[in-house]
């Protein structure tokens, strides 16, 4: 375990931004397996395809503007008092529903849904979305801003989100076969 460890510090060193999006992807799409095996029962019918979605948009969108916010907030509010609270309000009240948008938004346009099934879909299941992000993301963005240095900040999000990807891609794709 020691050893994965110090290569990943060495890859996030080297090569942050990659190392970032790609354990945002990994991660992104190891959600969807967990929802797809374990919630959904798919077994083999799982959806590789549906995996591959979650795993670009992980690199290619979350794990990027995941790791730039957490840039902004830091340089906004670091040396602040209270700054860990700041940031987590921030994180909530702007960041939380943009994301959740843009990721609804997303994963519907890349599975090829048109502009009008994508409404239909924001208007069915943004808000519980949203709604049961509150109850996890303060808590969790508290430790993440009280106690995770800079640089892991992003990981650690990671790893909570495994269990939220995993609702997300059961949210998501839930009325597609």
């Amino acid at each position: 375990m020691a050893g994965i460890w110090s290569r990943y510090m060495r890859m996030l060193e080297k090569y942050p931004l990659l190392t970032t999006a790609g354990t945002t992807g990994v991660l992104a799409s190891t959600g969807d397996v967990a929802s797809q095996m374990i919630i959904e029962k798919r077994g083999r019918n799982y959806d590789p395809v549906r995996s591959a979605r979650f795993l670009v948009f992980g690199c290619v969108c979350l794990g990027p503007i995941l790791r730039g916010w957490y840039f902004v907030l830091d340089k906004a509010f670091r040396g602040s008092r209270l700054a860990p609270i700041k940031m987590v309000l921030a994180d909530q009240l702007l960041f939380a529903p943009n994301i959740l948008w843009i990721f609804l938004t997303g994963m519907a346009a890349l599975r090829g849904e048109s502009v009008e099934q994508i409404k239909t879909m924001l208007k069915r299941d943004y808000k519980s979305v949203l709604l049961n992000n509150y109850k996890l993301w303060p808590a969790a963005q508290i430790i993440n801003f009280y106690f995770m240095p800079l640089h892991h900040r992003v990981l650690f999000v990671n790893f909570v989100a495994l269990g939220w990807n995993t609702y997300l891609a059961w949210v998501s794709e839930r009325h597609h076969p």
